[in-house]
């Protein structure tokens, strides 16, 4: 006869629970279209009006539609100084930003004469963020402009150990996409070894301060005392986008030693970089999964804030953030070999590219029928939820791009162990499964 257990019926209803958890997929994927990704540069574009969205945009637009020109792709740097008569067309609007930026720096700087920014700003960092446009608009020699002089007015504004403020000294994980690789691509056009190994010192220094050791992710800010709205101080929290930006930026600098002349001189910075680019991941990817016998979050999307509860005061899901990270593992994998996270990363991309279940047209979950991404930090306020984000359309086709060369090489590591915390709540689902059958047996 059967066991007279009088919680059977719950323990049913959890075991049948259990298993819908295990069986049924989060999302419905699917890849990003052409005329979508379309849509999102689109939005980019109207939207990418401040330095480092600008300068985010010069590298989406590269990453996507001029490779050759992208320090991610293995070719030799220097690039060609001649551009090849079919990317003309789509690097016109890549050469329209430094155009821009350089013709009207004297109105913007107030007419100032030797070092100063690309452009005025309240971050000392940000500006150089266009620098590698400017840089490659004078080695191509898109003339009319002193592009040359422009560049190194940038380089030279910088002094010694860097600031990304211009009010006081302070230390944000943001800087290392917006300084080292300008400094490491100059370095390599001028062919001066110094320039690139300081790309990598600049890295070194700011991770002695930023990484959090306990959690191998980084701190936003550090340093700063001020309180004033446009002039933030302290960030000690392990702000998401920060981390990609970080991880984003010393990708570019070893793929830039890589390719350069200087690859086999700088073999053991290579390896600190690619460590420390891992180390990002494996801080950051555990918290992307809420993963236990009791809850699971199917969302795949991380917090603004990956180590506090989503739903607490302040903090929110972030899609901008989840697309750039993924964007690095895909690229960590083409740059480096190493395809530790691309399991979680490839559940994080479908996720974003899946259609909303509830739609009968087939609109994406995570996008605006316009090609806004959502949901996103507010990228001028970075503790607060926005709702169109300059910054996040280029992380999207970021993403995008590294997934689509990532396929092309192969899709290595596609079926590789997912991360330790997803395989241990799936076994840990597994064993409430079990367990609960056997009880109500």
């Amino acid at each position: 006869m059967p066991r007279n257990y009088s919680g059977g019926s719950k323990v049913l209803r959890c075991a049948v629970a259990a298993l819908w958890w295990l069986a049924v997929p989060s999302t419905f994927a699917q890849n990003f279209s052409d005329a979508q990704i379309l849509l999102i540069s689109d939005r980019l574009a109207d939207a990418a009006k401040l330095s480092w969205e600008l300068g985010t945009r010069t590298q989406a637009i590269l990453e996507l539609n001029a490779t050759r020109y992208s320090v991610l792709t293995p070719n030799p740097l220097p690039p060609p100084a001649a551009i090849p008569s079919n990317l003309t067309s789509v690097l016109a609007p890549f050469f329209a930003i430094p155009q821009t930026i350089v013709s009207g720096r004297a109105k913007s700087n107030n007419n100032t004469v030797g070092p100063q920014p690309l452009i005025q700003d309240g971050s000392a960092a940000d500006p150089a963020s266009i620098g590698m446009s400017v840089l490659l608009a004078n080695w191509t020699q898109q003339g009319g402009l002193d592009y040359a002089g422009v560049a190194k007015d940038q380089l030279d504004f910088f002094d010694g150990a860097i600031s990304h403020r211009v009010s006081e000294v302070q230390l944000w994980s943001d800087f290392v996409y917006m300084v080292p690789p300008f400094i490491a691509y100059y370095g390599v056009l001028s062919r001066n070894r110094t320039l690139v190994l300081e790309s990598y010192n600049q890295i070194k220094l700011y991770r002695s301060y930023l990484l959090d050791t306990n959690s191998s992710t980084w701190k936003h800010v550090l340093l700063g005392t001020s309180t004033v709205k446009s002039d933030p101080g302290n960030d000690p929290g392990h702000w998401s986008t920060g981390n990609g930006w970080a991880a984003a930026g010393m990708l570019r600098v070893l793929a830039t030693m890589r390719n350069s002349e200087y690859a086999n001189t700088f073999k053991n910075e290579q390896k600190d970089l690619a460590a420390w680019v891992k180390e990002i991941h494996t801080g950051m990817y555990p918290h992307l999964v809420g993963l236990s016998i009791f809850w699971h979050d199917g969302t795949n999307i991380f917090a603004n804030y990956p180590d506090v509860a989503v739903d607490s005061p302040g903090n929110f899901y972030d899609s901008a953030s989840t697309a750039l990270l993924a964007s690095t593992v895909y690229r960590f994998s083409l740059v480096w070999g190493d395809h530790t996270h691309l399991p979680i990363a490839e559940k994080t991309r479908k996720a974003l590219s899946a259609t909303d279940p509830n739609s009968n047209n087939g609109s994406l979950a995570h996008f605006t029928s316009d090609g806004w991404l959502t949901p996103v930090v507010d990228p001028h306020s970075y503790g607060q939820q926005g709702s169109k984000s300059a910054e996040g359309q280029a992380f999207v086709v970021q993403m995008h791009a590294a997934w689509r060369d990532w396929v092309a090489d192969g899709s290595k590591g596609a079926n590789g162990a997912a991360p330790s915390k997803e395989v241990a709540g799936t076994f840990l689902g597994l064993w409430f499964v079990v367990g609960a059958l056997m009880l109500w047996s």
